[in-house]
């Protein structure tokens, strides 16, 4: 339920939402970084929480700015977070806010670590780095505490590391879950951040391992399939994940043949709407374009190698596809009382040139996501494009 007053009677500068699992998120639109960081102090106080998540457009508040608010406000609270290309609050869709969801201790127990200059780091010390935080989790668990665990990731989205980061991590986990999202900066393409406990940086990732009674579901949904007509890389840059010929030709004419269009009318828009998939151990993912370069490459959102090869895939209904994918973790929690999502920009690019935004807006406010636009999704060992991936929570209440 929404309020515009804290349950202490202090008047609150963003929008509060209370589930019953004991999850509560707040979010606002308003670039005041203390006040905001005001209303999470409070609000942590109220639920017992001392753990947040953040997630922000830099077009609001600059990390720097929301880290030393935090400091001040609320000193005690320990957090992670990105910069995004969009917001998801129990609104809906929106841009140009900043959402907090804080999880109450009697319920949530987390620990996570910040792995920074990503370009020069060893993948097996990411490996080390999340088997320490299992050890770590378990310490403070202790013997009388249990619970099923998960883990969330947050990687810098122009860091071009997201594959080999998502691989370590799911070496170091075994068979714990997990999901993210890449950080964005809204459109840019510039410099996405990452903030965790007071830090904020860049060519980063933030690891979190969360172990909780409250039961959950970790899914993810798209909506395309593969067509028969074949895309084969034929010449790359894999390190700048830049491709310059399918087929033995210039890869933004070649791929303009197979969708239809003009080669100069390509634009995001148009690789939103027209993407092409892998195929990878019996099933489809998506591989994203990013833009057009001016000698006729293409730069793409995820890891690209001679010889992949490449799929022109079709749309399906994506609010159908979307829904059909929060009824089925329903069926397995027995009802969902909110979703943490993280949801590719390229699906938000594709609902507006489809004209369904406002639709899928309403599908995540009914189904109580909430969460950020994405440069890339990681779902367990894979770093996905064009991809919704969340976790559901059911809704038996925390304990008190």
């Amino acid at each position: 339920m929404n309020i515009q007053k804290h349950p202490e009677g202090e008047p609150l500068v963003c929008s509060r939402t209370a589930y019953a699992c004991g999850l509560s998120a707040l979010s606002s639109d308003n670039a005041d970084a203390d006040a905001f960081a005001h209303a999470v102090a409070l609000e942590a106080k109220a639920i017992g929480a001392d753990f947040a998540l953040l997630f922000f457009s830099q077009s609001l508040m600059q990390a720097n700015d929301l880290t030393a608010a935090l400091q001040r406000h609320a000193p005690g609270l320990r957090y992670a977070g990105c910069s995004t290309a969009g917001e998801i609050t129990p609104q809906g869709m929106e841009d140009g806010h900043v959402l907090a969801m804080l999880m109450p201790a009697g319920s949530f127990t987390a620990v996570m670590t910040m792995v920074e200059n990503l370009s020069s780091s060893g993948m097996d010390g990411i490996t080390g780095e999340v088997e320490a935080l299992r050890r770590s989790l378990q310490s403070r668990l202790g013997a009388e505490r249990s619970g099923n665990l998960f883990a969330l990731c947050f990687i810098d989205g122009l860091s071009y590391a997201e594959e080999a980061v998502t691989s370590a991590i799911h070496w170091g986990l075994d068979d714990i879950p997990l999901i993210g999202g890449s950080a964005g900066d809204d459109l840019k393409f510039e410099t996405t951040r990452l903030i965790a406990d007071g830090r904020c940086a860049s060519d980063s990732a933030i690891i979190v391992l969360i172990a909780t009674e409250i039961p959950f579901h970790v899914f993810k949904t798209d909506n395309f399939v593969p067509t028969d007509e074949k895309l084969v890389v034929t010449g790359s840059e894999p390190d700048r994940r830049i491709v310059h010929e399918f087929n033995a030709a210039r890869a933004a004419d070649e791929y303009a043949s197979a969708v239809g269009i003009v080669p100069n009318s390509l634009t995001p828009l148009s690789f939103a709407s027209h993407p092409v998939v892998v195929k990878v151990g019996g099933e489809y993912y998506c591989r994203s374009i990013r833009k057009m370069n001016p000698d006729g490459s293409l730069s793409f959102f995820c890891a690209i190698d001679d010889g992949i090869v490449l799929s022109v895939a079709q749309p399906k209904s994506m609010v159908e596809a979307t829904e059909a994918a929060f009824t089925e973790a329903g069926r397995k929690l027995g009802g969902i009382d909110m979703v943490l999502g993280f949801d590719c920009v390229l699906r938000r690019l594709d609902a507006e040139n489809r004209q369904i935004s406002r639709e899928m807006s309403e599908v995540y406010r009914s189904h109580n996501v909430v969460g950020f636009g994405t440069y890339g999704e990681q779902y367990r060992s894979m770093h996905l494009n064009q991809t919704f991936t969340g976790i559901a929570f059911g809704h038996r209440r925390a304990a008190e």
